[in-house]
């Protein structure tokens, strides 16, 4: 049995190098497509991550399923690790090249394979980011609502199971793909799903790569689900006196069943800071970000309801946003809150630990995590999609210090032993990675995670693909 590492520990591992052969027929098969240049390797080896950069030897710009065959090939013949590279946008460490290899990027395969507005659904290459495909299925009529923050491809978005600001309302990427085409360690192309809505044939092997974080295969084209545009769009914001006000609203909403499309906690440390950032001019107290989404009545209807039960629980301030410019304006500074908060603590890196618990224990677990939080003395901010429960921590620590570092982590893991005290999980939407290897322990039990050992030496059983993410073989 494999002790957890713990949440900031880099694997103890020795790389596995590129062979010559090896590298001279990755030259050969894609020319310049093929790079050992250092600063794309070292593009390839970082992430949004707290983890020191961790570059491949070599970077393989992929343009086809073909491509990715190819290079899995020769990986699988060699014995060399693969990772799949997409926009860069993982928070967890993903992305590292822990044991060295190649980097197979995907930022290429941007195409649109088949629209079918009849049937709502659509296929993409993997490196196809959502902002992309909203653009070019407008004139349908459809868009695809997974809305993680970062413009990330949609290839990286299924691999981590990402979902966002409008998960309470349209689900996440466990519920919007219907398929994909993937190719194995072995270099074979295989296709889950289909583009029916639902299936009972066999195991279910889209859910199975749905979230298996680039560890059991590479992702090249993804099947989602498109939803309409809806009919009127309204947005608002909302100010709380503290913060279990404004997730006491949110639980009120959820329990009462308005269907509101998102809904955003933002404390008052990330409402200052996300504030000056884009320059809002708001209060800095705590804050609700909403969102409905409907027909002209049925819309209205909603937010008569929210800010009857907003001022209930003391909320001030009710403002509405109608037009899109504005609409767009405060989402923007909401995505942008990352930036924000390390551009108001210069010399800083964040911290980001995300958990999702029951809508009914989410006021429970903030106010014990911010009491743990202001206690530490780090500077910290709380945003969260917390209409279906799951919030962010934000701890920004001086880059290079291992003793806030060190501080940041402890307050992290027990933020997440409360979640899954309180029937929750370690995270909602940013996957382990690195991370959160030995909160997946804790959470799932060692039984649970040898299942997954079983299930990643049956299909890789060579331990190339993303080795040394999510556990430790």
């Amino acid at each position: 049995m494999n002790a957890p590492l713990p949440s900031h520990a880099m694997p103890a591992v020795e790389p596995r190098p590129v062979p010559g052969a090896m590298l001279e027929a990755l030259r050969a098969r894609f020319g310049e497509r093929c790079s050992t240049a250092p600063a794309v390797r070292e593009q390839h080896g970082r992430d949004e991550s707290p983890f020191p950069v961790t570059p491949p030897e070599v970077v393989v710009f992929c343009e086809s399923i073909e491509d990715v065959s190819a290079v899995l090939r020769l990986a699988d013949a060699h014995a060399v690790p693969v990772i799949a590279y997409g926009t860069g946008s993982s928070l967890e460490g993903h992305l590292l090249a822990v044991q060295g290899g190649v980097s197979v990027d995907v930022s290429r395969m941007t195409k649109i394979v088949q629209l079918h507005p009849e049937d709502l659904t659509v296929t993409v290459q993997a490196g196809v980011t959502r902002e992309q495909l909203n653009r070019e299925i407008r004139d349908s009529g459809l868009f695809f609502p997974i809305d993680p923050g970062a413009n990330a491809s949609l290839g990286g978005m299924a691999a981590t199971r990402a979902s966002g600001t409008n998960a309470v309302r349209y689900g996440t990427m466990r519920e919007n793909v219907l398929g994909l085409t993937v190719v194995t360690a072995t270099g074979e192309v295989i296709r889950t799903g289909t583009r029916a809505t639902k299936s009972s044939a066999g195991y279910d092997l889209t859910r199975l790569m749905v979230g298996s974080e680039g560890t059991l295969g590479v992702i090249c084209e993804v099947t989602l689900k498109l939803h309409p545009l809806p009919e009127a769009v309204s947005a608002a914001i909302c100010q709380f006196p503290d913060v279990n006000s404004a997730v006491r609203a949110t639980i009120q909403m959820i329990q009462m069943g308005v269907p509101i499309a998102r809904c955003e906690l933002l404390d008052a440390n990330a409402v200052r800071v996300v504030s000056a950032h884009s320059q809002l001019g708001l209060r800095e107290a705590p804050m609700l970000l909403m969102e409905f989404h409907g027909s002209p009545a049925s819309v209205q209807e909603q937010a008569e309801t929210v800010q009857a039960l907003t001022a209930d629980c003391g909320g001030q301030d009710f403002q509405w946003a109608t037009t899109p410019e504005e609409r767009t304006r405060l989402w923007t500074a909401r995505h942008k809150a990352y930036f924000a908060g390390m551009a108001a603590n210069p010399g800083c890196r964040s911290v980001t630990t995300d958990t999702c618990v029951p809508i009914s224990r989410l006021a429970e677990i903030i106010d014990v995590s911010v009491l743990d939080a202001d206690a530490s003395g780090l500077p910290y901010y709380i945003v969260g999609h917390v209409g279906d429960g799951n919030f962010h921590l934000a701890y920004l620590v001086k880059d290079g210090d291992a003793a806030e570092r060190d501080i940041a982590e402890a307050l992290s893991h027990r933020m997440v032993q409360r979640a899954i005290a309180l029937g929750g999980t370690c995270t909602g939407e940013h996957g382990i990675g690195l991370h959160k290897i030995g909160f997946l322990v804790e959470e799932a039990g060692e039984g649970a995670v040898q299942m997954m050992r079983t299930l990643k030496r049956a299909l890789d059983p060579k331990n190339i693909l993303n080795p040394g993410k999510i556990f430790t073989l």
